[in-house]
């Protein structure tokens, strides 16, 4: 129980600093991004994997920091860099987890 207790404050933790550091990165109101953030999209990918795959309370917990700091921006920001991350990290738990076919 205190695992997903630690997982929920650091994913929360990650949230307020990409929060954070995408008003410090934008002070406009609204301002509509179009265009794939490659460096968001390999900390959430890193992030989802690390949450998901590892058996470590630490760096999973890590890895929803990391997951929260892309997830947590402004709304409409990291949407895609996040949806991009919980799918190849959704590909590689199957990948890992599935029973060995003999």
């Amino acid at each position: 129980m205190l695992d997903y207790m630690i997982y929920l404050i650091t994913f929360a933790a990650g949230s307020i600093l990409g929060l954070l550091y995408s008003y410090k990165q934008h002070g406009e109101p609204f301002v509509a991004v179009t265009k794939f953030n490659v460096p968001f999209a390999l900390v959430s990918i890193v992030g989802w994997v690390l949450g998901f795959c590892s058996g470590n309370v630490i760096l999973s917990a890590i890895g929803f920091l990391l997951a929260g700091f892309v997830m947590g921006e402004r709304p409409g920001y990291g949407r895609k860099e996040t949806a991009v991350g919980l799918i190849i990290a959704i590909i590689v738990y199957v990948l890992l987890k599935r029973p060995l076919l003999m």
